[in-house]
């Protein structure tokens, strides 16, 4: 996994891993959940592949476009 940037200082994302039709988020707390265009939809998975690299705005894009929308939680 990648480290996320956390660019605001605020956010609960440690570090995020891309696939082609996958984003796997792991939260501070160590939960790791997989996104995917399964389960939420491809434009909701570009969305966080886009923020995920810009290191800006993606817990708050979970929290309000596809929090529940997740395939799996991990850990």
């Amino acid at each position: 996994m990648e480290s996320y940037r956390n660019l605001s200082g605020t956010s609960g994302i440690a570090a995020f891993e891309l696939g082609s039709d996958f984003v796997r988020v792991r939260f501070l707390d160590n939960s790791v959940y997989l996104y995917s265009c399964r389960s939420a939809g491809r434009g909701n998975i570009d969305q966080m592949k886009r923020l995920a690299v810009a290191g800006r705005g993606l817990n708050t894009f979970i929290n309000t476009a596809v929090r529940k929308a997740y395939e799996r939680r991990e850990f």
